[in-house]
């Protein structure tokens, strides 16, 4: 397969896909440089439970979520990541999902580092944080708390979405007193947090991560060159303002008639849509 082709089907991946496919690139990646150059390379890239030395390299907050610590536990995690990524992609746009999904991972890494600085019994601990958990479990909890009552296959049975969002957060609460992995379920908890918190809001009609895209958006344009001034052109201002009132009526009417979907989908479940209901609402996801 030539470089062509790969960039072809890197392309034709949705988003979630991609952040799949990065994930596993890195986890490749950083498993040759730990075996063949150092073992500590890891390490400024992980999470460290000590404020002042996440000071010194926080862009650790983002790309701890990059790291597994096995094969099994990357595995795991693309895994959930696929299954909850389809269901909030047939529903919302790849820029909701990217919000939500790094959301879930810097609210998951601050919890870490105030757990681990707060509490006694962790405050002696030497830890750091690695894996996706966080933004997997912010994605998985967002879409079973939108629409709570939508059932998925679970093996030879189906089960709605809340039963199992409401499952994977007690099993993390109830092992933490067990030991073994305190950091990473603190982790998962603040991703699930930020995942219903950010469901919740945006069926009042608040999308909290806003702010964030227009922050990401901020930091990628100071990076782009300033591009060429067009060259002046002659415009009619009727036929522009017509063109523009029209547009801005089609848009309106679009957006309705998701929102209609989107409420039948909370009320009744996915499988309630026909199908011209799903066709529309997964074309408009890949047109947003």
């Amino acid at each position: 397969m030539t470089n062509g082709d790969l960039k072809y089907q890197y392309a034709r991946l949705s988003v979630s896909e991609k952040l799949i496919a990065i994930n596993v690139i890195v986890f490749i990646v950083m498993g040759l440089i730990t075996a063949l150059i150092s073992p500590n390379v890891e390490n400024w890239f992980a999470l460290p439970k000590d404020f002042f030395d996440f000071l010194m390299q926080p862009w650790s907050i983002i790309t701890y979520s990059f790291l597994h610590g096995g094969i099994f536990h990357i595995l795991w995690n693309m895994y959930i990541l696929y299954v909850a990524g389809r269901i909030l992609l047939n529903l919302f746009d790849g820029r909701r999902f990217l919000n939500i999904y790094f959301l879930g991972v810097i609210l998951g890494g601050l919890l870490f580092l105030l757990s681990y600085n707060i509490f006694p019994t962790l405050i002696s601990v030497n830890a750091s944080l690695i894996g996706a958990s966080a933004g997997v479990m912010a994605v998985l909890i967002f879409v079973c708390t939108y629409i709570p009552n939508q059932e998925v296959r679970l093996f030879f049975f189906n089960v709605k979405l809340w039963q199992i969002g409401l499952f994977v957060v007690l099993m993390d609460l109830v092992q933490i007193p067990m030991g073994g992995n305190i950091g990473g379920r603190i982790a998962h908890l603040g991703g699930a947090l930020l995942g219903y918190m950010y469901a919740r809001q945006l069926y009042n009609g608040r999308d909290i991560g806003e702010g964030f895209s227009n922050f990401v958006d901020g930091v990628v344009n100071l990076f782009k060159k300033s591009e060429k001034k067009a060259p002046m052109k002659t415009v009619f201002k009727n036929n522009q303002k017509t063109a523009a009132k029209k547009a801005n009526y089609d848009k309106k009417t679009h957006q309705k008639k998701i929102d209609a979907i989107l409420d039948k989908i909370s009320k009744s479940g996915y499988e309630s849509l026909s199908k011209a209901e799903k066709d529309f609402l997964f074309k408009a996801g890949k047109e947003d």
